[in-house]
């Protein structure tokens, strides 16, 4: 009971401090609080506490101190963040990323990803899978965001991955084009391409053949439907 007790104060303490602040005479637990030190040292005194909360609360002072930077927000365009791929890039990554969170959560964890690189056949350790998320773990909960399942393409397109990277290895086998052009110094590729194009104009190109596609396709569904009909009249005279 008095860890579960603990673990609500703390949960109430987070919630403040990311609502703008502590209300005043708020107690973390008795006798235990979250305390800064000299030359920034801080101590978080939660023994009995929960630990992932624990985790939260020394994040937040991090954050508060300089020392981290605040988690992006989940939601994000990647249109807009990620504009060196083009929308039929992005929605390949995404249509692999969906393929593999087999939880349907929007995240994929250490064992979807272990799924995932011994159906791309290449399979890792344990240890080799946690060093793999780590690396693009930008909200260190020990899973893969969307947003970050594009950091690993973003990275290897950049040139930003070490040879025996896993996540360039990723890259490579997942028959995206733009791992292609990782492997083989995308970031020139992509410098070159920015210079033909503005991020903007691309953008707007690739809508209007979207919607162009769509038209067509609507055209040759009326075509199709008025030769049905066209058939049917002539059966039933």
């Amino acid at each position: 009971m008095a860890s579960e007790e603990l673990a609500q104060k703390l949960q109430r303490r987070l919630q403040l401090e990311e609502s703008g602040g502590i209300a005043e005479g708020e107690e973390v637990a008795k006798g235990e609080e979250v305390v800064a030190g000299g030359d920034g040292e801080r101590s978080c005194l939660t023994a009995s506490a929960d630990a992932e909360l624990s985790a939260k609360l020394c994040r937040r002072q991090d954050i508060n101190e300089g020392a981290a930077q605040p988690r992006r927000a989940a939601v994000f365009n990647p249109y807009t963040e990620f504009k060196e791929f083009s929308r039929r890039q992005i929605k390949d990554m995404e249509r692999m990323f969906r393929l593999y969170d087999s939880g349907r959560d929007g995240y994929i964890d250490l064992m979807e990803l272990k799924l995932m690189m011994e159906k791309l056949g290449a399979p890792q350790t344990h240890l080799g899978l946690k060093n793999m998320i780590k690396e693009v773990d930008e909200d260190f909960d020990g899973k893969l965001s969307f947003r970050e399942f594009l950091l690993i393409f973003h990275k290897a397109a950049a040139g930003e991955l070490e040879e025996d990277s896993g996540l360039l290895t990723l890259a490579k086998l997942s028959e995206i084009d733009v791992s292609i052009e990782g492997v083989k110094g995308a970031k020139n590729f992509f410098e070159a391409k920015v210079q033909a194009l503005s991020s903007a104009s691309k953008f707007e190109a690739e809508i209007r053949a979207e919607q162009d596609e769509r038209k067509r396709e609507e055209e040759e569904r009326k075509h199709r439907r008025a030769a049905f009909r066209e058939l049917k009249s002539a059966f039933t005279q």
